[in-house]
């Protein structure tokens, strides 16, 4: 059952599979409802009946959400209703074409004497659930709510029951989310989806790397732009740096979006082997957009931003960087260097920092002239270009 999505197609792997169970958890107020409900609508174009059961709104909310985002409804049922048993009932009388679950912590068994969103309501519902899509060949989709550890409430069973395990990761105070599939029985679990929520709804963001950089000011000290791999996908995404005198005693590493145990390695590595004088600083580091980075390739990336910070010396605007950066301040080997160097030419950029055992095969274009660098010393003092030289080690 392919999707219009573009962005949610390639996440699942080309569509829904009928007799499916795909399990969408996430973060309150990320999107999960508003994606759902999106989808749904979408599916009832071309089938007689979709199913939209919600144990969290009514009826009347449910359709004040359809009117902002402009479904008119056709061939849309919303059921509210939280027994799993009645929920069955229904299903079995009309048999839609996909059943939407929102959400699966609010579902009870009456022969269950525990409270709905116990452990054990949560893998019995999930159970008959999936034993009616399975036997009537019917997809359905379950929403899920998370624990303040961003795993999913309830038994981790319910994470092996299903077929495929969406998350939908974002900044509450951003507008792009990401759709990260970690479990799926019919397709890769390497795929991102990159969607924007507007008034109108979850768009797809047809190129993120651009959109990602479209408010990147030019000049700007203490911005760098960082090649990440997010799944199969090579995104820009900017990385903005800030050095200040700190006024209490112990100064304060903040990171957003980024690691903050690597932050406090990549600051105490310039301490230690480019002479930069943190210790009385703070250090505050935020990845533009929401985006939240996992991968030890954004270090050199974060070292040139705080270093660019530090010294007042804005970064070349058409300047990437990748690497990692390692405890005696060695740039070490990203993977995957061609992907990353080639999303870069493609938006433009002329440099790219790689570090200096990369392979030639994995240095991309031509168009794009990659500079190697074997330390973190070298690459401060090749990129920003100041009346005292950084030393390449630090007695």
């Amino acid at each position: 059952m392919p999707l219009m999505s573009g962005e949610v197609n390639r996440v699942l792997g080309g569509g829904i599979v009928p007799g499916s169970l795909v399990l969408l958890a996430g973060d309150p107020g990320i999107g999960k409802s508003t994606l759902l409900l999106q989808l749904a609508a979408e599916v009832a174009k071309e089938h007689s009946c979709v199913f939209y059961v919600t144990g969290e709104e009514s009826v009347s909310q449910v359709k004040m959400r359809a009117d902002r985002l402009g479904i008119d409804g056709q061939n849309l049922y919303i059921l509210t209703q939280t027994n799993v048993e009645d929920t069955l009932a229904r299903l079995d009388e009309h048999l839609p074409a996909l059943a939407v679950i929102d959400s699966i912590q609010t579902m009870y068994d009456p022969s269950l004497s525990s409270h709905p969103g116990n452990v054990s309501q949560i893998r019995e519902c999930a159970r008959r659930l999936l034993e009616w899509g399975k036997a009537n060949n019917v997809p359905l989709i379950l929403t899920g709510h998370v624990t303040k550890g961003g795993d999913i409430a309830g038994p981790r069973v319910l994470e092996h029951m299903v077929d495929v395990s969406l998350y939908m990761e974002g900044d509450a105070v951003s507008s792009w989310r990401l759709l990260r599939g970690v479990k799926n029985r019919f397709g890769s679990t390497n795929e991102v989806g990159v969607l924007e929520m507007t008034g109108s709804g979850l768009l797809d963001v047809s190129d993120p790397s651009e959109s990602f950089l479209l408010d990147r000011p030019k000049g700007a000290m203490g911005s760098v732009v960082v090649p990440v791999l997010e799944g199969n996908r090579a995104l820009l995404v900017e990385i903005q740096a800030l050095t200040a005198p700190s006024t209490i005693p112990t100064p304060r590493r903040v990171a957003t979006g980024y690691d903050a145990h690597r932050l406090l390695l990549v600051c105490s590595v310039a301490m230690r082997t480019c002479g930069m004088p943190l210790a009385d600083y703070d250090v505050i580091v935020n990845v533009t957009g929401g985006l939240k980075i996992a991968e030890p390739a954004a270090d050199l990336g974060v070292a040139l931003a705080i270093a660019s910070s530090f010294r007042s010396v804005p970064m070349p605007g058409d300047f990437a960087a990748v690497g990692e950066v390692g405890l005696s301040g060695e740039i070490r080997r990203a993977p995957q260097t061609e992907r990353r160097v080639k999303e870069a030419a493609r938006l433009g950029f002329r440099k790219c920092l790689v570090p200096g055992n990369t392979d030639d095969r994995a240095c991309g274009p031509e168009a794009l002239h990659y500079q190697r660098v074997d330390t973190l010393a070298q690459a401060i003092n090749m990129c920003l270009p100041i009346t005292r030289r950084i030393s390449e080690a630090v007695a």
